[in-house]
């Protein structure tokens, strides 16, 4: 938002959230918040408050996550981009920089958001190239069970089952639009899902409960009697934090000033 002396610029953040206690701010713990806060006072010489699409907990990563921040005026979104990325650490990176529509809000202007969870089945994903960024399950799993039981997650549907406990006031009714399993190369298999929302530790309460169908621990209808709250049934444990990436934030067309051009990047890096 151009106004007076400062503009509304969005940007697109990849990060490797090993090392952080999450994306948000949190007092004498690193976050991804606080770095680029303190990367965006020192170009400012002054404070700078980033608001983000949304949150993702300690060890969860992101190839598009979404943020914005109200800049200085003489401050175009490029050079913005440059030099925070000279200035960030080596686990984060600004992918893209835009001046945005009067009133955006990376979290409430968005439209749906997608998530990748990556299970390594190979023993080539313990290796350390491969393992902070994947759960290097080394198990076979009956993939065909898995998509089968991701198809009962679409729809406008509630998640309480598949929710950290403590979420009721936030409503617990997700409209997931997408939800499907695909190959990870050689290494394994990838979940990917798009929701207009999601409710606390829910893609890895499912991914949880998706490799126990496929290690044929479960049925798959367990899926479906989870989420119509039928009772004797219970979630699988919670996938491990270090699979999961937020991949990509969706807007209304008209919300960026001028195209987008990181929406190829917001997709897991291929790590060799």
């Amino acid at each position: 938002m151009v106004e007076g002396d400062s503009r509304r610029i969005a940007f697109t953040v990849q990060y490797d959230g090993g090392p952080y206690f999450g994306w948000q701010l949190q007092r004498n713990r690193r976050s991804v918040q606080g770095e680029l806060e303190a990367a965006l006072a020192r170009l400012f010489v002054r404070p700078a408050r980033v608001l983000g699409s949304g949150r993702t907990d300690r060890g969860v990563h992101a190839t598009g996550q979404v943020a914005s921040v109200d800049a200085p005026i003489q401050w175009e979104p490029r050079e913005l981009k440059r030099a925070m990325n000279a200035l960030l650490p080596p686990e984060v990176r600004v992918a893209h920089a835009n001046d945005v529509a009067p009133g955006f809000h990376p979290r409430y202007a968005a439209t749906a958001r997608s998530y990748v969870y990556r299970i390594g089945v190979a023993a080539a994903t313990t290796s350390p190239f491969h393992s902070r960024w994947c759960w290097a399950l080394q198990r076979e799993l009956d993939a065909d069970a898995m998509a089968r039981a991701s198809e009962d997650v679409v729809g406008d549907l509630s998640f309480r089952a598949f929710a950290k406990a403590g979420q009721e006031h936030r409503g617990d009714r997700c409209i997931v639009t997408s939800a499907h399993w695909e190959r990870w190369d050689t290494m394994g298999l990838a979940f990917h899902v798009t929701a207009n929302r999601f409710l606390h530790h829910m893609v890895r309460y499912l991914v949880g409960t998706f490799v126990e169908v496929g290690l044929g621990r479960r049925p798959g209808e367990d899926v479906a009697r989870l989420l119509n709250g039928e009772g004797g049934v219970v979630t699988s444990p919670p996938a491990p934090a270090h699979g999961l990436f937020l991949a990509s934030v969706s807007y209304p067309p008209d919300a960026y000033r001028e195209p987008r051009d990181d929406l190829l990047e917001s997709l897991p890096p291929k790590i060799v």
